[in-house]
């Protein structure tokens, strides 16, 4: 190849370099876009719940990935006691996320299972031995 006929070549495949990687960084933004969509995606277990049977109230802020009594009309003075806490997500696409409450019977925190199967409704599942708990929550906009 003549040093003149390269150098057309060479022109022209240079006027595709901005094409190429404008087609590079598209498709870059787009993967990252499939890696994050998950968390984009997942419920949100932030907020105030109520226990479906006790008239128990907590409030879940992941910020620092713990849930407060707000309210326990049963036990009064548990209001403000840290019940959950290290809540982190486990699986995006399932809504699930661990962490470790508080069992007032042992005095000590159990790793337990949060899932949301409903966006309105939280279930928290422990296990001590070989025994299983999972106790129903329903998501309130306000307390009553």
């Amino acid at each position: 190849m003549k040093i003149e006929n390269w150098f057309y070549a060479s022109a022209a495949v240079g006027s595709d370099h901005a094409a190429y990687a404008l087609m590079i960084i598209r498709r870059s933004l787009f993967t990252v876009a499939l890696l994050y969509s998950p968390l984009a995606f997942c419920a949100d277990i932030s907020g105030t719940w109520k226990h479906t049977k006790n008239p128990a109230w907590i409030e879940i802020r992941l910020e620092d990935s713990s849930a407060i009594v707000i309210r326990n009309d049963k036990f009064p003075e548990r209001v403000g006691r840290r019940v959950l806490k290290d809540i982190t997500i486990s699986s995006p696409q399932q809504n699930l996320w661990t962490g470790l409450i508080y069992v007032e019977k042992l005095g000590d925190y159990k790793s337990v299972e949060i899932s949301l199967p409903e966006e309105e409704r939280m279930l928290i599942t422990g296990k001590v031995g070989f025994l299983s708990r999972t106790a129903e929550w329903v998501r309130v906009k306000k307390i009553d």
